[in-house]
């Protein structure tokens, strides 16, 4: 088996290492803009050896895991690329502009839009490690577009690897990942932006901050390369979700100042619900 990772980052590096770890005779083959990152990749036996885009005409699987920003740019070119026979998976956190960029491609066929729900707040070939996918979510869009064995072939890959398979039309998926990853994201930067803003004394934070403030503040320390195209492209559902949270903190900060503190309770208690939704949820862990 021959595997293209495009983007040997946390999402690429780990999908290789999933692979090598199923396939150890696997050849996997690093592209990436930085040449840093291939050499780190090569130091970490992440990849076996550096590419570029000529590797991708007989490759079996390509992996794209880049900025959904380049990735709607550089696409249509990986698909140019590719042989008959490879099946072309990307990663991205927004479909339907990645999905419209290449509909009347001649090889839509190869591609197969993924979206896997995994990840941590790390970038780069050091983040990436063995088993970030197991037991994860794969979501798959406009999969009837796929030829049928390349969706074998990616399709025995994910399940081998552990992860369970959803199907969502591109529409849905952004406005449900917009309320489930995106709003997440933007209320662990703006909770560390205030934080920082009016503690000036970072030792203040270091020494009171508990795990709570840890785990909630966590995604702050995620890539604003990455993300900010993610809310560019994705920015009706993200501003929607926005909207319906500003009202849910002003309506909580209401009944606070109106000392009406049996509706606090009360609010926080039919939030509790979130535990059974919740439940079962592998947390991811290096």
């Amino acid at each position: 088996m021959r595997v293209v990772i495009i983007g040997v980052g946390l999402i690429g590096g780990s999908f290789a290492m999933d692979v090598k770890k199923l396939h150890p005779d696997a050849e996997i083959i690093g592209v990436d803009k930085s040449e840093e990152h291939l050499d780190e990749a090569l130091q970490l036996q992440i990849i076996d050896k550096k590419g570029d885009y000529s590797a991708l005409s007989n490759a079996d699987l390509v992996y794209v895991g880049i900025p959904v920003n380049v990735l709607v740019t550089e696409l249509p070119n990986i698909l140019d690329a590719v042989g008959d026979e490879t099946v072309v998976m990307d990663a991205g956190s927004t479909k339907r502009l990645i999905c419209e960029q290449v509909a009347e491609h001649p090889n839509r066929r190869n591609f197969m839009a993924c979206h896997p729900i995994a990840g941590t707040e790390f970038s780069g070939p050091a983040a990436a490690f063995q088993g970030l996918y197991t037991g994860k979510t794969m979501i798959i869009c406009e999969v009837e577009k796929t030829a049928f064995k390349l969706q074998e072939r990616a399709l025995a890959i994910f399940q081998d690897i552990g992860m369970r398979i959803r199907y969502m039309n591109p529409e849905a998926h952004d406005k449900h990942i917009a309320y489930v990853s995106h709003l997440s994201h933007i209320s662990s930067f703006m909770l560390g932006k205030t934080v920082i803003e009016k503690e000036k004394n970072e030792r203040d934070i270091f020494d009171m901050a508990g795990s709570g403030f840890e785990s909630t503040v966590r995604l702050a320390k995620s890539s604003p390369d990455m993300w900010t195209p993610i809310f560019e492209q994705n920015k009706d559902n993200v501003v929607e979700t926005l909207e319906e949270y500003i009202q849910n903190l002003t309506t909580f900060k209401q009944l606070i100042l109106d000392n009406d503190f049996e509706n606090v309770h009360q609010e926080m208690s039919n939030t509790n619900k979130i535990k059974q939704i919740l439940k079962g949820i592998p947390l991811t862990k290096k």
